[in-house]
């Protein structure tokens, strides 16, 4: 019996949270508001834009069986992938494409990855320029082909598909920036007004005086000011209705 009534108090508490959070829906929607506003304002202005292209190159391995290739070509994947990020490789690419960065910031802007059980390389390219990034992972492709080849002395990885032009930025735009926005200051200002109303240990009604203290009320007085008042206009108009008697 004595569980029951502590899940009947807080399914109460989480009625009152509600109708809390209700009464504050204006000034809720309005903190998302506000945020999204600045966080649109911030995706727009302060966050560059970053286009993401990929090239694939293929492992092949020489003068090996069919049975042993994969197994070979999983082991050798892990080589090519450092090598395609040297400082050679990626300087040649900085050399002939004109590139306004130095081989570590580009180092910086490429990711490897190798599929699970394939021989297959992704080489991607991240770069705050759509077509660049495209001319960018290409050129890579070509690059470290031909310096694996000459220098492991094997068959060049095979340029299996080049890059397209991304036609959207890899990273957060306005639009998401802006309801992320929304939900981070809507969620916050959620959180203020439950924290608030969680301390807020004030009597204003007869319920609370039995939830805090235990007690029962036995009865209400009502508003004093409002009796008052109510008098005070009763007065006035018994005194105007004597004075136009007279």
């Amino acid at each position: 019996m004595e569980r029951k009534y502590e899940n009947d108090e807080m399914q109460i508490d989480l009625i009152e949270i509600f109708y809390v959070l209700k009464s504050k829906i204006l000034a809720i929607l309005g903190a998302g508001l506000l945020f999204g506003v600045l966080a649109c304002a911030y995706a727009a202005f302060m966050v560059k834009p970053v286009y993401t292209s990929t090239s694939m190159v293929l492992v092949m391995p020489k003068e090996v069986s069919l049975s042993s290739s994969l197994q070979l070509g999983s082991q050798l994947t892990s080589d090519y992938s450092v090598l395609i990020t040297s400082r050679p490789v990626l300087s040649e690419v900085v050399d002939e494409l004109g590139l306004n960065i130095d081989y570590k910031a580009l180092k910086g802007a490429v990711s490897i990855n190798n599929p699970s059980g394939t021989r297959i390389l992704q080489l991607s390219v991240q770069y705050g320029d759509a077509k660049k990034a495209k001319e960018i992972a290409d050129k890579l492709a070509e690059v470290s082909s031909e310096y694996i080849g000459e220098q492991m002395e094997v068959t060049p990885p095979k340029i299996i598909e080049k890059g397209e032009i991304p036609t959207s930025r890899s990273n957060a735009g306005m639009s998401k920036m802006a309801m992320m926005g929304v939900l981070a200051g809507m969620v916050l200002c959620a959180g203020v007004v439950i924290l608030q109303s969680l301390l807020d240990d004030t009597i204003k009604t007869e319920e609370d005086i039995e939830k805090y203290l235990g007690i029962s009320s036995l009865s209400v007085i009502p508003d004093r000011k409002d009796y008052i008042n109510g008098t005070r206009k009763k007065s006035k108009r018994a005194d105007s209705g004597q004075h136009g008697s007279n």
